[in-house]
């Protein structure tokens, strides 16, 4: 959305850096210390149940204000753009550990809620290449704004200070692998940064005192983060030139942070090419791979979320092996006693553990409650029968539903609203590379993918292959039946951006233009029809469109394509009042008013060459 404000009113953002118009949001969750975390990342969060009571109080006083942070005087506290966008990037930069992507330390999942169970250890390389075209964002109106000093927060500007203190005092680490004791380091800096900003709002909230912050080192720390993540998507690049999507991160012996790759994931290639990092050859190769890789789906000629796996079967699961039985004293006196607390030994001679565990707390609670005279086995070996237990069971990896359904997001499943996001992505790819001028067949090749991928969605299949009517909502189509689940999801939203795209309707710097460069010929007319829309009053209209044109309406204006044999652009604003261009953009006050529905512009007729 930032970017389409910035596409239709240029430069309008950075008027908002001088505005204390932005508020935040008094919320009663409290994120713990940076050490809390670090200690146990899955247990992150306290409610203030006082707090929630007086903010509910509030409410019931002054409405939604009621729910927002005040000053030590009461009044709302108001700032400008800058210290907005800056805390929303802070927030995630605070998280990030180098190589491994944003680290998902607060109780909840990212998008694709199948994987909450990587809340914790999980790291999201998703979230990183978002944040990637983010900061490219924020640094493009960032360079266009005024030279002079910006104020913020002194809260935040020290929040700030200490995180581009922290990149600055480890840049060379970018010049090769990261190591598990510099990963640390980093994770160390941000991540007490953010914790100390945190607690000082939490018990004290914003002293109203400000400081400056330059151009020069806001620029200054858009691009030594660009430098970081940069660094982390090409650590991130698979051998098979597929991106990964979320990793593992381990705390190792207080001082070194190790990451472990998961499998390939659809997302993570979606994001990566939305990145806008990677070249056009890089999405090309890409895309090649992900054709050719275990997430095409051929049947659906579309891509699941994941790779589809063969589950293990009931009697193949908890089962441990007589050497790691021999390896435990704990475990060899707990079974020549028949104690069953901690393991079991079943008729045909296998050994389990306890089958009412459901985690490593579980095995940690049973051994805690173990008769006195096991005491002296259980400090030698819990640390081993954590370790059996974590390799039989494998639960850091365990990414939630994603790998254990068979619907709902799960194995082997399409999900379609991703898919929508691959073809948007795609589509994005595709126009960046026609810009710039790569190579035809480079270019050619990226729109066939194009194509392909867009020829996946339901829309445009049978209702026997699809499995339901293709024009009606469905989230996801599992391995084994048609689309389910009926409703509306957020595909709609990736759907429509696409379309757009390829009609070739942009805005760039105020101006409606037109280049429907990915528009196929066999999309106009064969024979001439009635075009019906409706009108700014909300009323019913008809139009005859002629063959070789197709019609469609922006800002409910109809919009008439028509093959020509010249390009030319003729807004009508009245039956005898034609305006002409020369070229395929409108200029910025015509735009305008068809952002604005003025009601002036009646119909717009563009000629494209045959």
């Amino acid at each position: 959305f930032l970017e389409f404000i910035e596409h239709h009113y240029p430069n309008q953002l950075s008027t908002y850096f001088d505005q204390d118009i932005f508020v935040y949001a008094n919320v009663p969750y409290r994120i713990k210390s940076y050490e809390d975390i670090l200690a146990n990342p899955k247990d992150t969060i306290d409610f203030d149940h006082e707090s929630d009571e007086r903010i509910a109080q509030k409410r019931i006083e002054l409405g939604a204000d009621g729910a927002l942070l005040r000053d030590e005087n009461f009044f709302i506290y108001k700032v400008n753009l800058i210290e907005k966008l800056l805390a929303t990037v802070l927030a995630k930069i605070s998280n990030f550990i180098p190589e491994g992507g944003i680290w998902m330390n607060t109780q909840r999942p990212e998008w694709n809620d199948a994987n909450n169970a990587l809340v914790g250890n999980g790291v999201s390389m998703v979230t990183l290449y978002y944040l990637r075209r983010f900061l490219n964002f924020f640094e493009g109106i960032v360079v266009s704004m005024p030279d002079e000093d910006k104020e913020i927060s002194v809260e935040l500007a020290q929040f700030f200070n200490k995180v581009r203190d922290t990149f600055t005092e480890n840049i060379e680490i970018l010049s090769g692998k990261v190591s598990d004791k510099d990963r640390k380091k980093v994770l160390d800096g941000l991540g007490h940064a953010a914790s100390v900003f945190r607690t000082g709002i939490y018990e004290n909230g914003f002293s109203s005192d400000r400081s400056s912050v330059s151009k020069k080192d806001l620029l200054g720390f858009l691009e030594i983060s660009k430098k970081y993540l940069d660094h982390t998507i090409d650590a991130n690049k698979r051998e098979d030139n597929l991106y990964h999507a979320y990793n593992l991160m381990t705390v190792e012996n207080d001082s070194e942070i190790s990451i472990a790759n998961l499998p390939e994931m659809l997302e993570g290639q979606v994001g990566v090419l939305s990145s806008g990092y990677i070249s056009a050859e890089g999405s090309l190769a890409l895309l090649d791979a992900l054709k050719s890789s275990s997430l095409f789906r051929e049947d659906q000629y579309s891509y699941i979320l994941y790779p589809n796996k063969e589950l293990p079967r009931f009697d193949l699961k908890n089962n441990i092996s007589s050497d790691k039985v021999k390896s435990s004293a704990l475990l060899k006196a707990l079974l020549k006693s028949e104690n069953g607390q901690v393991v079991q030994k079943d008729l045909e001679g296998k050994y389990h553990f306890n089958g009412s565990f459901n985690n490593a707390e579980s095995l940690k609670e049973a051994l805690s409650q173990l008769p006195e005279k096991y005491e002296t086995l259980v400090q030698h070996d819990t640390q081993l029968l954590l370790d059996i237990f974590e390799d039989i069971f494998d639960h850091k990896s365990f990414t939630g539903r994603s790998g254990t359904f068979f619907g709902y997001e799960g194995l082997g499943s399409i999900y379609w609203h991703m898919v929508s996001k691959l073809v948007l992505s795609i589509q994005e790819t595709c126009l960046s590379a026609i810009k710039n001028g790569e190579d035809d067949i480079v270019v050619g090749r990226l729109l066939d993918h194009y194509y392909e991928a867009s020829a996946g969605i339901g829309v445009h299949k049978s209702p026997e292959l699809y499995g339901a009517f293709p024009t009606d909502p469905y989230s996801h189509t599992p391995g084994t039946k048609g689309a389910q689940q009926p409703g509306m999801t957020g595909q709609v939203k990736e759907d429509i951006l696409s379309r757009f795209g390829e009609l070739g309707v942009y805005v760039r710097d105020g101006k409606l233009s037109f280049d429907p460069c990915l528009l196929r010929k066999e999309e106009f007319l064969k024979t001439p029809q009635t075009f019906k829309y409706v009108d700014l009053d909300h009323k019913m209209q008809a139009i005859e469109v002629k063959k070789d044109s197709l019609c469609f309406t922006y800002c409910q204006i109809p919009i008439i394509y028509q093959l020509s044999d010249h390009k030319s652009l003729q807004v009508v604003m009245g039956k005898n009042n034609v305006s002409v261009f020369s070229n395929l953009n409108l200029d910025v006050q015509t735009s305008k008013k068809v952002f604005e529905r003025t009601g002036e512009i009646s119909q717009i007729i563009v000629s494209i060459e045959k």
